[in-house]
């Protein structure tokens, strides 16, 4: 090969030795560039940058925090509080044991409501009676807060309406019409013996304070409030009750006339109806009644409230369930039904009508006869 042969074939060498340093060579550049490119770019505005978008529930969490506190902020309505003295009578059957409990104990249901404690402050007496109150052979005592007017004042039986409001010794109130905004009316018969005994020594009108001593009101009883409650009453009106039903003569036992079912139960007819149907175990009945105990007292009467009372003859006590199945629309009848088949010759509940229970029940109606 001669000189100039090997001088161009240098040269291609290093040509291509060249061509192989262009790449990085040129990538180095292009870095510098870029470099340089990213540099006189401006920065970009933070609500543009590459950060991502909030999450939807970050946004809920003080939405949600703020529409709680404003319900725990609400004020409650007194109309949702879970209860309150009630001195009425319902329109069940003195039979049933709702009914009886309400209407032979005489009690007044106590409310557990944290917005009528917090309401109306104990009078500064509450704890005991002062020496000027008045007191009564059954050791009630009183004092008259604002006088009545008139002369006339409700018996034994007679409805009432009032406004009161009710503490313990120590001064908790656990009940209040006032509290609430809406008088209670009631029988007088209906409540604690305290109620039936003071109530009587008001007129329309009056307003009153009563301390009444544990025996007169609920007697320890669970669930009641205990010891000497504190009450002040305002007799707001009362109605003269209807006169009674007269005492069968023949309350003490059946007479040797009676019919008596397999079960015990003692009947007869007083007025004989004009249908065939009879009721079933299971049927709803209208019917008039009056209840006594064997001694002669009676414990129960709607034909004493002027209305008559509608139930299931299986939601009641069973010599009713059995009794009534004997009528038929029309029909007055009088049953002795033993203890067994009543509430019992020692009734659990107290208050309950013990031993045999005499009744005269009129069928009015079979509402349904399932």
């Amino acid at each position: 090969m001669t000189q100039k042969q090997k001088a161009g074939t240098g040269k291609r060498r290093s040509g291509q030795g060249k061509a192989k340093r262009s790449p990085g060579t040129k990538s180095a550049a292009n870095e510098r560039r870029s470099s340089r490119a990213e540099q006189a770019t401006p920065a970009s505005p933070a609500g543009e940058s590459s950060s991502k978008a909030v999450p939807l529930w970050v946004w809920l969490i003080p939405l949600a925090a703020a529409v709680l506190l404003w319900i725990w902020k609400s004020p409650k309505s007194p109309e949702a509080s879970p209860g309150s003295i009630s001195a009425s009578a319902t329109s069940e059957p003195a039979p049933s044991a709702e009914r009886a409990a309400e209407l032979k104990a005489g009690q007044a249901v106590e409310r557990e409501d944290p917005e009528d404690k917090a309401g109306i402050p104990a009078p500064s007496d509450v704890a005991a009676p002062p020496a000027s109150a008045s007191r009564t052979a059954s050791g009630l005592a009183s004092v008259v807060l604002q006088a009545g007017k008139g002369g006339d004042k409700p018996g034994p039986r007679d409805r009432v309406t009032v406004h009161y409001t009710g503490w313990t010794k120590d001064g908790k109130m656990f009940d209040s019409s006032v509290v609430r905004g809406e008088p209670t009316s009631f029988g007088l018969h209906q409540v604690i013996k305290g109620w039936t005994e003071g109530l009587q020594l008001m007129t329309v009108g009056e307003k009153r304070r009563f301390w009444i001593p544990t025996e007169l009101a609920y007697n320890d009883r669970p669930g009641r409030p205990a010891g000497q409650l504190t009450f002040e009453v305002e007799l707001l009106g009362f109605e003269k009750a209807p006169k009674p039903p007269e005492v069968p003569k023949d309350v003490a036992k059946a007479p040797a006339t009676a019919k008596k079912t397999q079960s015990g139960i003692a009947y007869r007819v007083l007025k004989k109806g004009t249908k065939t149907r009879h009721p079933s175990a299971t049927s709803q009945v209208r019917v008039h009644y009056s209840g006594w105990t064997t001694d002669g007292k009676m414990f129960d009467s709607s034909v004493e409230r002027g209305e008559p009372a509608s139930f299931g003859l299986n939601q009641v006590i069973p010599g009713w369930t059995e009794g009534v199945q004997l009528m038929v629309e029309g029909d007055k009848m009088r049953f002795w039904i033993p203890g067994k088949l009543a509430y019992g010759d020692e009734p659990k509940q107290p208050g309950m009508p013990a031993g045999t229970l005499v009744f005269d029940i009129e069928l009015l109606e079979i509402m349904t006869a399932e």
